[in-house]
């Protein structure tokens, strides 16, 4: 008992109250984009009629602009602030999103997708700054863990709510998702607004010196990001196309998506934390090799899912799918943010972090694009090729950890984050 009682003890991320706050309202903001993401595909093929191609391209423009605006954001919080940027992005995000209630024509549904990937491509970059900057080396793991539990705890939940409330019957139903969405990004803005400082004085980042050209000199971060981009490709963009596919292959109703969702949710709001436990002290590149076996291993079960099964048997399947799928969210959520942090200079912590946010946009603009095409013409072979590139990057992850500074090619161990002075 006392051995269990320490270890839970161990798992408490002891953050800082600007951070729980922020990431407080990280948690109502995932709540919203958790009632729509499900269903955003369906809503658009299913209920407005928009082919499986032209609902990929609409999905593909939001991050097609989010990698114009992610690189010009990283300037933006290195002169002007990781909180400004941040509170603009959810601007975007409220207009965009909000706006898909109102998008019944494909004009319309670009122009909104395109409103809210500059929303996305400022948010993950001021949002991750913000965390980097309110805390030390050695709260940083969990830190990032901690804000992947509630981006995933609030995703979930909103999944299972928006099940409950989508109907491919009314449009209704799905307008109201969006609206709710565009509240919670409101709600975010005020929190961050109100209580949350900016971790930078405006002295100090105006005698801050570096350029862009100094963040791509650095290979080995560049090669961080462009493995970092494949297993977004591969792995977390499809789960855009997961929802159609499983409706229209294997006849899972809404409320089963939003079932699916959910276990995704549950089991990395129960695993991240540990897995973050686990990490202390580890190698990184193993554990991102080990991402790319469980990301190809949940794909294969797909297509076979789609084949021996329907409906709610077809549901159960797909959930122990994506419950092996949130294993390795939770090993990329242990490893990738504070691996960009450790390698990142301080005077160019907003470009750093942009960057790594643009291989999120490359990932979410070439997934859906792609993931609709092949939908349409093969269904069954997306989730092998996804397969192999996982794969493929869990093998590179490998073999550039040699190039790896030392410091940074383990992430820190106990005694570092129980005395992080001492660092």
């Amino acid at each position: 008992m006392p051995r269990t009682r320490a270890y839970l003890s161990s798992l408490n991320p002891r953050l800082p109250r600007s951070v729980q706050i922020l990431q407080a309202g990280g948690l109502a903001n995932a709540f919203g984009n958790g009632i729509v993401y499900p269903f955003l595909f369906i809503y658009l093929h299913n209920v407005r009629g928009f082919g499986l191609g032209t609902v990929g391209l609409v999905l593909a423009a939001n991050g097609g602009v989010s990698l114009v605006t992610g690189p010009a954001s990283g300037l933006l919080v290195d002169r002007l602030g990781a909180r400004w940027t941040l509170i603009a992005s959810l601007v975007f995000l409220t207009a965009g999103y909000g706006g898909f209630a109102l998008a019944d024509s494909i004009p319309a549904a670009f122009a909104t997708s395109l409103v809210a990937g500059v929303g996305n491509g400022a948010f993950w970059p001021a949002q991750s700054a913000l965390i980097t900057g309110l805390t030390v080396r050695e709260q940083r793991t969990v830190a990032f863990a901690m804000q992947r539990v509630m981006m995933n705890l609030g995703v979930g939940l909103g999944g299972v709510v928006g099940g409950f409330i989508a109907s491919t019957d009314s449009a209704w139903s799905f307008r109201a998702l969006f609206l709710v969405d565009a509240a919670t990004f409101v709600a975010y803005g005020l929190v961050v607004i109100a209580r949350v400082p900016e971790p930078t004085a405006a002295r100090e980042r105006a005698a801050l010196q570096g350029r862009y050209a100094d963040v791509l000199r650095n290979r080995i971060f560049m090669a961080v990001i462009a493995i970092n981009c494949a297993f977004i490709t591969a792995g977390f963009a499809l789960l855009e196309v997961l929802p159609v596919y499983a409706k229209n292959h294997a006849g899972v109703s809404e409320r089963g998506i939003g079932l699916i969702f959910f276990v995704n949710t549950i089991v990395i709001v129960i695993v991240q934390l540990p897995i973050a436990r686990l990490a202390e002290g580890r190698r990184r590149m193993p554990m991102l090799a080990l991402l790319g076996v469980i990301w190809a291993t949940a794909h294969a079960f797909t297509p076979v899912i789609a084949a021996v099964a329907a409906g709610a048997a077809a549901t159960a399947l797909f959930c122990v799918s994506v419950a092996v799928f949130a294993l390795g969210e939770c090993v990329h959520g242990a490893v990738q943010n504070p691996l960009v942090a450790d390698l990142a200079e301080p005077a160019l912590l907003g470009r750093y972090m942009a960057l790594s946010a643009f291989s999120w946009q490359i990932g979410f603009t070439i997934g859906p694009a792609f993931g609709g095409a092949l939908l349409a013409a093969a269904p069954n072979g997306i989730w092998g090729i996804a397969g192999g590139i996982c794969l493929a990057a869990g093998l590179a992850s490998l073999a550039i950890e040699r190039s790896i500074p030392r410091e940074a090619r383990r992430s820190p161990g106990r005694r570092e984050i129980l005395s992080p002075a001492a660092g």
